[in-house]
């Protein structure tokens, strides 16, 4: 089930983001989130703008993601390509997971594709495991664009 986060998921939330962060360590890539991203605030601005969800079953929550709807301003200008198409676009941020359970990509752009048309993500160079996953999707590879730290990130793109 996928649901919108609630501030009561906090803690759950901030579990599977450390441990996101760590197998992103033990898998070559240990500087994208480094050891504090994305912040207790940023989880709580995205929580109280209702761009959070959370994937949970019997167990409890086991991956957690941003949709969020709009202009991404780390996205108005794209170096080493273009962007395939104009029209408004969702961006899919955050993702991380437990580890607990499979298909978790797969099923969080089904979830954003059954909202919206048109959706854009982006990496860091060293997550090799994204890149594949979102190339797998169906995710058209558009260049390299920068985020708030100003640090380059992969930049994909899918239209339905």
């Amino acid at each position: 089930m996928i649901r919108k986060a609630e501030f009561s998921d906090l803690a759950s939330i901030l579990e599977i983001y450390a441990h996101a962060r760590e197998f992103m360590k033990q898998t070559g890539n240990p500087t994208q989130w480094g050891s504090s991203n994305p912040t207790k605030n940023q989880i709580e601005e995205d929580i109280k703008a209702s761009n959070m969800y959370v994937l949970a079953d019997d167990e409890g929550i086991y991956a957690v993601f941003s949709l969020i709807y709009g202009s991404d301003p780390s996205y108005s200008k794209i170096y080493d390509g273009s962007w395939l198409y104009s029209s408004a676009y969702a961006t899919i941020h955050r993702l991380a997971s437990s580890g607990r359970r499979k298909n978790v990509f797969n099923n969080v752009v089904k979830f954003a594709l059954d909202k919206y048309k048109h959706l854009r993500i982006d990496t860091h160079q060293n997550n090799k495991i994204m890149q594949g996953l979102i190339l797998r999707a169906g995710f058209k590879y558009c260049g390299i664009i920068y985020v708030k730290d100003n640090t380059p990130r992969l930049a994909y793109e899918y239209l339905k």
